[in-house]
This record gives C-alpha cells, structure tokens and sequence, in this order.
C-alpha cells in the first residue's frame, strides 16, 4: 500500500499531467485532491510508522532514532497536529483560504510555489487520514462515530466549495484566466470542471 501510494504521488506529480495543472485549473484540482485523497489513505495504510519501529535496531543510531520517534508520538505536538478540529482547519484554509482569499494566484507566481502546494496539500490530507486509518501507535484515538463525523464535515467541505466553483460567474483566480491557445479551453468551463472534481472527486 505504501508503495503504491508513493507511485500515486509519483505520477500525479511527475507524469504530463504535472504541465497541464500549470495551465488548467481542472488539472490543478484533479492533482490537488488526489495528494490529498487519495495518496495519503495508501500511505497510511502501509503502516510505515510501524515498519520503522520494528526494524530499527534496539542499539546504536537505531537507539536513538527509536526514542526520538516515540517521544515525538507521545508529545503534545503530535496530539494537537492529529486532532480533527486542526484538520478541518487546514482543509478550509486550503480549499477556502486559497481561493477565497485571494492567495493562490501569488504564491503559483513564485519560483516554488506550485511544489510548495503540492506538498502542503499531501501534508494537510496525511494529517487528516491518521487519525482515521492509521494502525500505527498514535497518542490520540478517534472513536468510529467520531471517524464518521470528521469525514462528513470534510464531505461538506468539498460539497460546499464544488458548487461554488461550478456556478460562480467569474473567475476565482487569475493564474489560469489564459491557458494556451492551442488547448481550446474556455478557463470559466474549466473552472466549472474544477468545481465538478471537486465535488464528486471529493466526496468520493
């Protein structure tokens, strides 16, 4: 699972569909989501803290990296990054904050910015799938009805900003107002599909 979520993250990232998300939102959105929805269940699934603290050996460097991973579960940190409320909060930044706001458009113009999403986006659905998947040792554990209440409200959040998307009359941002020529694209079409994948993708 774990190395099937790596080559998801591979692909989305470095395959052709990379060019197109500098120039279609749809793309961008498709590629958004599946870092944050599809690639982190994978990885979280392969149980990779597990992995690490089994096979790490009980002397030397391996000594040290075990006390170090151990205490960093056991911190404060490590509980208040993994609870629900910060994971909502991170998704409505990214989704609401970044468009809403007005601030995708100036952080795509920088040298980095586009990476610097991409890894944002695969952080942010990481945080929000431990709590939910994870069979590694975790200083918090969500109950199942609460499991299901964190994935409703991340429903509706993609729901609610789809739609959004989907009949807004203008443009949100102006990083894809003009995709090249030759692609035929109507970028408020475009930004129409971004609003479906973002829906159905989302909620899937």
């Amino acid at each position: 699972m774990f190395i099937l979520g790596c080559a998801v993250i591979a692909i989305v990232t470095g395959a052709t569909l990379e060019d197109y998300s500098q120039v279609m939102l749809s793309v961008f959105m498709f590629e958004q989501l599946t870092l944050m929805m599809l690639a982190p269940p994978l990885l979280v699934l392969g149980s990779a803290g597990t992995l690490l603290l089994r096979v790490l050996p009980h002397h030397g460097v391996g000594r040290v990296v075990l006390v170090a991973a151990l205490a960093a579960l056991r911190s404060r940190a490590a509980r208040w990054v993994l609870h629900p409320a910060v994971s909502v909060a991170v998704f409505l930044l990214l989704f609401y904050g970044l468009y809403l706001g007005d601030l995708v458009d100036p952080i795509l113009a920088l040298p980095f910015g586009h990476l610097a999403l991409e890894i944002a986006f695969l952080g942010a659905g990481i945080i929000f799938t431990i709590p939910i998947l994870s069979d590694d040792p975790l200083p918090i554990r969500m109950s199942y009805p609460a499991r299901a209440l964190d994935l409703g409200a991340e429903v509706a959040l993609h729901a609610f900003f789809g739609v959004f998307l989907m009949v807004s009359p203008t443009l949100i941002t102006d990083y894809f107002a003009n995709p090249p020529a030759s692609l035929g694209i109507d970028p408020l079409v475009d930004q129409g599909v971004a609003g479906g994948l973002a829906w159905s993708y989302g909620e899937g």
